[in-house]
């Protein structure tokens, strides 16, 4: 990962405060953000291959464990949080948006970087996604139903047009024109980052006016509701079953979400204001799990240590 991935929190916050103070040189770009987030899911169809798609049939039980943790969890924890904390409707709205959506492409960055069950993290977002589909839809409609109307047709296309075709045109490219493709691997994931980046200085910008009043308490929602999701990832998968390093990717992939698409899908059916929880997410996401990041893989390292010393020592 290159320097400039590693410090995206920094380029976020750096570029949200920009967009703040300057809202009308951003908020003309908002028309931008569906094809912007298109061309992510783009980017990470370029990643895909076969391979990716075998490992999930070959060891699906974490698979299928950890997606259900996301679907179920986020969701319920973002409306007790909304309902705790009393958010507006359309904060309410944003919020179950983000826990319904699937697993972040940055979640494999940072299981990477945790010294986590890489393939297991890449099957997750794989298989989150295409679930995510049909789920975020159903999911919003269900937890919004008594104070919002939610499109469910309508949502369910746009995830299609945003989500399902780029990724599965991303991968067909990948099968058929793989040399072509391998040349732009390394850039993909700082193209990607770019990308979002700008979604959420559109976000901030759109919402430039209210976001004094209601940022604060946004964050805190945000915050608790990433968090929330870390850790009952991560104690609900051990109480399953699952060794330390599965735990960790099931706790990094239940709690960093697809907020560029929740807040794509937010300014398309709800609101400017909706979209401000997953523009959130999009940076507090980031910093909480490059922290966990580092701690998880400085413990497994020194534990790795400790074993192999162990075996060393064992057979003299």
């Amino acid at each position: 990962m290159t320097r400039f991935n590693a410090l995206f929190p920094l380029w976020a916050f750096l570029l949200a405060i920009t967009a703040f103070f300057f809202s009308d040189a951003f908020s003309r770009l908002s028309d931008l953000i569906v094809p912007l987030l298109a061309l992510v899911m783009f980017c990470m169809g370029l990643t895909l291959g076969k391979e990716d798609f075998q490992r999930i049939l070959k060891s699906p039980k974490p698979v299928l464990v950890g997606v259900v943790l996301q679907f179920l969890l986020m969701p319920i924890l973002a409306l007790t949080l909304a309902t705790m904390l009393q958010l507006s409707s359309q904060l309410t709205a944003g919020m179950v948006l983000v826990g319904s959506c699937a697993g972040g492409t940055a979640s494999n960055v940072i299981s990477y970087l945790a010294k986590g069950d890489l393939a297991l993290s890449i099957s997750m977002t794989i298989t989150s996604t295409l679930v995510g589909v049909i789920a975020t839809p159903l999911l919003c409609a269900f937890y919004l139903s008594e104070t919002i109307s939610v499109d469910r047709l309508g949502m369910l296309m746009s995830i299609v047009q945003m989500v399902l075709l780029p990724v599965t045109i991303g991968t067909l490219c990948n099968h058929f024109m793989p040399t072509i493709v391998e040349r732009s691997q390394r850039y993909l994931p700082s193209l990607s980052i770019v990308i979002i980046l700008l979604i959420i200085a559109i976000v901030v910008a759109l919402n430039s006016d209210s976001l004094l009043a209601v940022g604060g308490i946004t964050i805190i929602a945000v915050a608790l509701h990433n968090l929330g999701g870390l850790a009952g990832g991560f104690y609900l998968s051990r109480l399953m079953g699952f060794d330390i390093r599965q735990s960790h990717t099931i706790a990094i992939e239940v709690g960093m979400q697809n907020s560029g698409l929740g807040v794509a899908l937010a300014l398309e059916f709800f609101s400017a204001t909706a979209a401000l929880p997953g523009a959130i997410f999009s940076v507090w996401h980031n910093i909480s799990g490059s922290l966990l990041a580092s701690a998880w893989g400085r413990k497994r390292d020194s534990l790795e240590y400790v074993i192999k010393d162990e075996q060393e020592f064992s057979t003299k």
